[in-house]
């Protein structure tokens, strides 16, 4: 049986992503956040570990780029898995929506609902949670408040429904990660995801770097830049690139690419998770 990580407590959407992926099979593991979570699997205390790496609406969630960029024995991406989200108004059963004075929420799942939280609970404090059903668990001993979270963890914790679908998009979808110690064999439909960090600082130096794909007609699937946290200006580039490590022109563009870079780590080569349906 396989022991999964994931992002606690119990009725996360970690925590469906994780059954979505392995069905039945697996033992979970509960961590209080992302961090924690990555570094189980990085420990070798668990065989593998589910974690959130970008939302539709609020864009990547930056712990899980940082720990898969900085830390030295950290997990490669073995698969890919997109979780269409929807967030509730939760709250003890009776609360209305007039007697709620404080909202607990996720920081990214506050985000993709900022917007419904405004226009119907202007007068709402916003506090921190770790998860989304760590949120809806504190309100356990707690009046007046309401959290953002979602059905299951709502059932599992007796709380209510006060508001439905309160995210800012009905297209809200999180794309979570399946980390591992292992290698994954090509399946013809791939993506592989590096971070690279630049040799030389000078004009044209990502566009160089960028056309050893475009050569080869490898379309990238996305990039974007994280802090190398050695210094103002300084960054790791991020890259989805469609294709497996092993095909013959990707191996050859990520050999130019670590020519060209001052340091390149291969984040995983995995099979691409299919579309979801536009609702």
């Amino acid at each position: 049986m396989t022991r999964v990580a994931y992002l606690g407590p119990e009725g996360s959407f970690s925590e469906d992503a994780a059954r979505a992926h392995f069905g039945g099979d697996l033992e979970l593991v509960m961590f209080p956040d992302i961090a924690s979570v990555i570094s189980a699997v990085s420990h070798r205390l668990v065989d593998a570990a589910v974690a959130p790496i970008e939302n539709s609406i609020e864009g990547s969630v930056s712990i899980t780029l940082d720990q898969l960029i900085h830390v030295e024995e950290a997990p490669r991406i073995v698969a890919e898995l997109n979780l269409p989200v929807r967030h509730h108004l939760v709250a003890r059963p009776g609360t209305t929506m007039s007697e709620i004075e404080r909202l607990v929420a996720h920081p990214q799942a506050y985000a993709q609902c900022r917007q419904w939280v405004l226009e119907h609970l202007p007068q709402v404090q916003v506090l921190p949670a770790l998860s989304n059903s760590a949120a809806v668990q504190s309100l356990v001993h707690s009046n007046r408040i309401a959290a953002i979270g979602n059905e299951r963890s709502a059932a599992l914790y007796g709380m209510s429904i006060v508001a439905r679908d309160i995210q800012d998009s009905a297209a809200n979808v999180t794309r979570f990660v399946v980390l591992a110690h292992r290698s994954v064999s090509a399946t013809g439909n791939d993506k592989t995801s590096i971070c690279c960090s630049i040799a030389e600082d000078r004009p044209g130096s990502l566009v160089s770097i960028l056309q050893e794909f475009s050569e080869r007609g490898i379309n990238l699937a996305k990039i974007e830049s994280r802090p190398t946290r050695g210094g103002l200006g300084k960054y790791f580039f991020l890259i989805d690139l469609v294709g497996h490590e092993a095909d013959e022109d990707v191996a050859a563009a990520l050999a130019a690419v670590r020519a060209q870079s001052l340091t390149m780590r291969l984040l995983g080569s995995y099979p691409a998770a299919p579309p979801l349906p536009v609702p």
